[in-house]
Formats: C-alpha cells, sequence, structure tokens
C-alpha cells in the first residue's frame, strides 16, 4: 500500500513539474498576451443628417506587392506564432465566428450555407473507377476528395465607402467588406490559362473586426510592436488600386478601360476624392 502512494506521489509530482516546465518554455521572453485582450475601438457616432457627401469604392490588394506581404504569409498553417489573413478569416468562418456571404452580390444579402462552404475554390468529391492491376481485374468505385488551399488566394477586393462628415468635419472612410481572391477555377479545380481573379465569398467587415483586432500581424520593424490586422485596414497600411466607383451603369473600370487607361481612370477616381475634400473648406 505504501508502495502505491509513494508511486502515485512520485507521478503528481512529475505531472506537476512537466506543467510548470511547459508554461516556462516560451519562444521569446515575455508572455504575448496584449492583443489577446484588445478591445474594438468603435467608430464614431454617425448620422445620415451629418453626411454631405459619400462615394462607394472597391480596391483590389495584390498580395504580391510588398507592402501587402504581411497580409499573405506565412503560408497557411506554417508557425504557431502568427498567422496569415486568409487563416484568420477561414478558420473564423469554419467556427461559425465569422458569416461568408454568397458572390452572386456584394451587398450580404445571401450566407452561404455549409455544403456550398465545402465548395469554394473547386473544393468537393469525384468519383471514379479503376481496374485492380493483378488478377481477377475487379473494377472498383473510389472516390477522390479536392481540398481547397488557402495558399491559393492571391489577393483581396474591398468595399469601402468614402464620405465627408460635416459633424466633425472631416473626409472618413469605413470599410464595409472583404474578399478572398483566387483565380478562377473549373468544376474539376484546375486552372485555366488567363484565368481572372473572382472572389470566393465576402466577409462583412464589421463583423470580422473583433477577430481581425485580437490577431497579430507582422511588423518588420519592431516585433515588440506588431500590429493587429484591424490596424493595417484601420491606419491604410496596404497598398492597392481602385477597381470600381459607385456609378449608373454599375460598371467597373475595365469594362470601359483597358491597360493603362484604367490605371488612369483609377487614379482620376481617387483624385475627385481629395479635391471633394479640398472643395468642402475655405482659405
Amino acid at each position: 500500500m505504501k508502495k502505491i502512494k509513494i508511486i502515485l506521489l512520485a507521478a503528481m509530482i512529475s505531472f506537476i513539474g512537466s506543467i510548470a516546465n511547459s508554461q516556462t518554455v516560451l519562444d521569446g521572453i515575455y508572455v504575448r498576451e496584449h492583443y489577446q485582450e484588445r478591445q474594438v475601438v468603435p467608430y464614431a457616432y454617425l448620422r445620415e443628417a451629418d453626411v454631405m457627401w459619400s462615394k462607394k469604392i472597391w480596391r483590389v490588394i495584390d498580395l504580391k506587392e510588398k507592402m501587402n506581404l504581411a497580409l499573405g504569409l506565412p503560408a497557411s498553417k506554417s508557425m504557431k506564432d502568427r498567422k496569415s489573413l486568409i487563416d484568420v478569416i477561414f478558420d473564423a468562418v469554419e467556427e461559425g465566428t465569422l458569416t461568408a456571404y454568397n458572390t452572386i452580390d456584394d451587398e450580404f444579402t445571401m450566407p452561404m450555407t455549409t455544403e456550398e462552404l465545402g465548395k469554394v475554390g473547386g473544393a468537393g468529391t469525384d468519383s471514379t473507377t479503376y481496374t485492380e492491376p493483378n488478377p481477377p481485374y475487379n473494377q472498383i468505385d473510389t472516390v477522390i476528395i479536392r481540398t481547397f488551399s488557402r495558399d491559393k488566394v492571391v489577393g483581396y477586393r474591398i468595399k469601402e465607402e468614402w464620405f465627408f462628415d460635416k459633424q466633425r468635419s472631416v473626409m472618413d472612410v469605413r470599410i464595409i467588406g472583404l474578399a478572398p481572391l483566387i483565380y478562377e477555377v473549373d468544376e474539376y479545380g484546375v486552372t485555366r490559362e488567363g484565368a481572372k481573379k473572382v472572389p470566393i465569398y465576402w466577409i462583412y467587415y464589421p463583423e470580422a473586426r473583433k477577430i481581425l483586432t485580437n490577431t497579430e500581424c507582422f511588423n518588420r520593424g519592431n516585433d515588440a510592436e506588431r500590429r493587429t490586422y484591424d490596424d493595417i485596414f484601420q491606419k491604410r497600411l496596404f497598398a492597392s488600386f481602385i477597381m470600381k466607383e459607385s456609378n449608373v451603369f454599375d460598371r467597373r473600370i475595365e469594362d470601359y478601360r483597358q491597360g493603362m487607361d484604367a490605371l488612369l481612370e483609377a487614379e482620376r477616381v481617387k483624385t475627385d476624392i481629395v479635391n471633394m475634400e479640398h472643395d468642402m473648406w475655405e482659405y
């Protein structure tokens, strides 16, 4: 009986020691907990009567651009220290803490079902038959499962609204939606040559702010001051180009401008917003 008690006591001491040891083994010099406890900074109160002017803008963030590398790296699930933006969004959608909306429109009218989410990016299942290489050469039915690789995401589409708030006397912008972009695939999940970038689903940005606020994003200048993904978007620390402005035809710039003319048209839209802000003031 005494031997059993001694063995149990030794096991408990060993277990407690292992827990203590695991708590002192850190990938750094201190426990990182600041961002996990951060609260979302609410937007300034806005009344319809205070909005003198507004314009909806659609932008594209290309993850190949140097300024946007922190949004696309590291590769999916390759590090425990931090996540790429698509990992943050995808994990939240799979957990059910974030709603994904169908790309049939960009007005967040149709939440996607679990079945639809299982087919994004060409994911799904195929059935096929193969013949055994040895006698009696039976034919066997098998199922091939295609999974969506998060590393296929090459950019993001942003829907935002610029407005002038006369109560605060400022030109401001608020992001409304965010959509991961991939190259278009066929029903077999294959990307054809010359494929366009298409969104896989839309995320309502105000709903995602809590998650983005509690997730660190790499800061190449200071590891002790890693920003959050919400900081990146709220402080406009990303590179993008305008693909569309609200218009009576609901056309994108690529529908009526090509090449250099499309870039000049995007710059014209940006300049119009700046000029609108300047025209609100008297000197």
